[in-house]
This record gives C-alpha cells, sequence and structure tokens, in this order.
C-alpha cells in the first residue's frame, strides 16, 4: 500500500495548469451549465470539456487531459461525467467532485424524469405518437448493431476472441445467464492464449453444466411467469440493477444494455419496446447515454425506482475515482488529483515488479 499512496511529483514549472479559486455553490453552477449544454454524446461532451477547462481557462495541461481520459476509458461508467468528477476533485477537493458530477448529471436527470412522466401519462397505442415511437425504435436497434460493430473492430484481435465472442453470442441466445458467460468466455480465452487446452475445456465444460442447470430452472420460471407476472420491483432491486450495470459498464455506455435489460424487461416490469423508447429519449438528451436508466426505473416503479436505479448506475464509478484520488495528508488534494493517471501506471508497474520477484 506504501506504493500506491506515493505521490508522483507534480509539474513544477510555475506554469502549472491549475484550477481557479471557485466556493462550492460556483463549481457546481459551472458544472451544472456544463450539464445543460451537454448534447452529441461523450465525444462531444468531452470536446467541450477540454476546449473551456483546458484550452480556455488551464483547469489541467492537455497531455495530462489526454492521460486522464485514458485512464477514464478503462474504468466503468461514462467517461464525460468522470472527467467532470475529477476535474471538480481538483478544484475543490472530494466535495467538489460529488458537486460536479451532480451539476454535470442533473439537467438529463430532471429532463428525463420529465419526460418519463409524460411517456406514462400521453397515449402511445394506436396513435400518430406511438408510430413516431415505433420508428424511433427501429432507428435505436440500428444505433446498437453500428456500436456493436464498432465496438467488436477494436476488440475481436485474434481467433480465440472470434471463438469467445461466436460462442457467448450463441450462449445469449438460448438464455444462459450473462453471470454464466462472462466468466466462461474470460476464463476460456485466458487459457487458451497461454496453450492450456485442457484447463480451457474443464472451464467451458462446467460453464456448460452450469447453464444447462440454469436453463431448466429458467424454463419452469417462464412457465409461472407466462401467467403472472412478477411482483413490482423494489427500490433495492433496481438499485442492484443499476449498480451491476454500472460495475460492467467498460467501453462506452451500450455495455450496460443487455445487463439493465435482463433485470427489467426479463422479469416483466416493462416490455422491450418501452425499454427501446427509453434508449431513444436518452439519446435527445444533455446526458450521457446511461441516463435511458432514470426511464426503465421509472416505468418499472416509478419515481423511487427512477432514484435507486440511477443512483446504482454512477455510484461505481464515483467511488473507484474517490478511491483512487485520495489526498495525502496536507490538503494537497489538487496535486493529488493531477498525479492520478501517473500514479495508475505506478501501481501497474509496482505489481509487475512484484510479480516478477
Amino acid at each position: 500500500m506504501s506504493t500506491i499512496d506515493q505521490s508522483v511529483p507534480a509539474q513544477t514549472d510555475r506554469g502549472e495548469a491549475r484550477p481557479p479559486e471557485l466556493s462550492h455553490a460556483a463549481l457546481f453552477l459551472r458544472f451544472l451549465r456544463f450539464g445543460a449544454m451537454a448534447f452529441g454524446g461523450p465525444v462531444a461532451q468531452i470536446a467541450m470539456i477540454r476546449r473551456e477547462l483546458v484550452d480556455e481557462e488551464k483547469w489541467i495541461g492537455s497531455a495530462s487531459f489526454n492521460k486522464l481520459l485514458a485512464v477514464m476509458q478503462v474504468l466503468p461508467g461514462p467517461e464525460a461525467h468522470e472527467l467532470c468528477v475529477h476535474l471538480g476533485i481538483r478544484a475543490k477537493g472530494r466535495l467538489g467532485g460529488l458537486l460536479a458530477g451532480l451539476g454535470f448529471m442533473l439537467p438529463g436527470f430532471l429532463l428525463m424524469l420529465v419526460l418519463a412522466w409524460a411517456y406514462t401519462r400521453l397515449p402511445i397505442n394506436g396513435t400518430l405518437l406511438g408510430a413516431m415511437f415505433l420508428g424511433v425504435q427501429a432507428a435505436v436497434l440500428a444505433v446498437i448493431v453500428r456500436a456493436v460493430h464498432r465496438i467488436g473492430e477494436h476488440i475481436l484481435l485474434d481467433r480465440w476472441l472470434w471463438l469467445a465472442a461466436t460462442g457467448a453470442a450463441a450462449a445469449s441466445f438460448f438464455g444462459v445467464s450473462f453471470w454464466i458467460v462472462l466468466p466462461a468466455a474470460g476464463a476460456a480465452y485466458a487459457l487458451l492464449s497461454a496453450r492450456r487446452y485442457a484447463l480451457a475445456a474443464l472451464v467451458l465444460l462446467v460453464a456448460g453444466l452450469a447453464a444447462a442447470l440454469t436453463l431448466v430452472g429458467a424454463q419452469d420460471a417462464a412457465r409461472a411467469s407466462a401467467v403472472v407476472r412478477e411482483a413490482a420491483p423494489s427500490a433495492a432491486a433496481l438499485f442492484w440493477a443499476g449498480l451491476k450495470g454500472g460495475l460492467l459498464t467498460f467501453g462506452g455506455a451500450y455495455t450496460a444494455i443487455p445487463f439493465i435489460r435482463n433485470d427489467t424487461v426479463g422479469r416483466g416490469w416493462m416490455t422491450d419496446a418501452q425499454f427501446l423508447d427509453g434508449l431513444a429519449l436518452s439519446g435527445i438528451l444533455p446526458a450521457p447515454l446511461v441516463i435511458f436508466a432514470t426511464f426503465v426505473g421509472w416505468i418499472s416503479a416509478g419515481p423511487a425506482g427512477a432514484l435507486a436505479i440511477t443512483a446504482g448506475m454512477f455510484l461505481p464509478g464515483l467511488c473507484l475515482l474517490a478511491r483512487l484520488l485520495r489526498a495525502p495528508r496536507g490538503g494537497r488534494r489538487a496535486q493529488a488529483a493531477a498525479t492520478l493517471p501517473c500514479r495508475c501506471r505506478c501501481r501497474c508497474r509496482g505489481g509487475d515488479r512484484r510479480h516478477r520477484a
């Protein structure tokens, strides 16, 4: 732990980039403005933050920002939101990070609450509005397919990865739980890459047996649910659904879609059409795409459900940043936050040295 807590010295030149002196209220309002202008998805959101806080106001140096963005891309959660949290920590410590994160997501969250409320009040079936949503659903499916294709271009780099992806797709098609598919695919690929074919075959055999057992239970549950819809979810159940989605949101918000859908549509709390409508609405709001979870929570359990699932979705990224950006004693929070990318690299190198030793 001593290696982890040591700070790498920050830049020592007199022109070092630092946030300006702001009150907590001013910091919150600054990122609230960013949130109200956060249209266009993560690329546009990150470009806006870079233009105003890096190029114009010099809250952080350009090279440090690039390194920081690379770190955020391997953490769960929306990158633009986490960048705001980090910059808030640089300015006013952990409370500043919390205020910056809340300010950035609050406009989209409130707008989604209004849209979800209106969605449940307006006539949809058999109306022109319903036909419009149906067309939007088709477009959303096309966008998801394109996103999967883009991600696959950067991930599927060898035959074993293609095999893992194909096997996982087939297992998912037949209804195997992702809690079996994900660990089995990861372990099998690692073993196949290391040429431990016998162990890889054993992992796949155990996964196949587990899948067979769960599928038998799922068929019995499906017969029961065909007659009786599952009870309306509690706030705790929706918080847990959001937490799972937030923990597994690597590589973009689209990776959270199957997990949230499995826990809501899969349990009869909403329909696929409603789920796709929520995705469509999230794409037009000034917010990270994962704000679709707010819509899902409202449709499933009203305002309490919307609050619970949204909190679960954003919590993992906030907790990881709070852990990584633990400031050393003495109040040098800005310097600690500035050295996050360097400290992350030190952790990895330190782990490599201990492993080799």
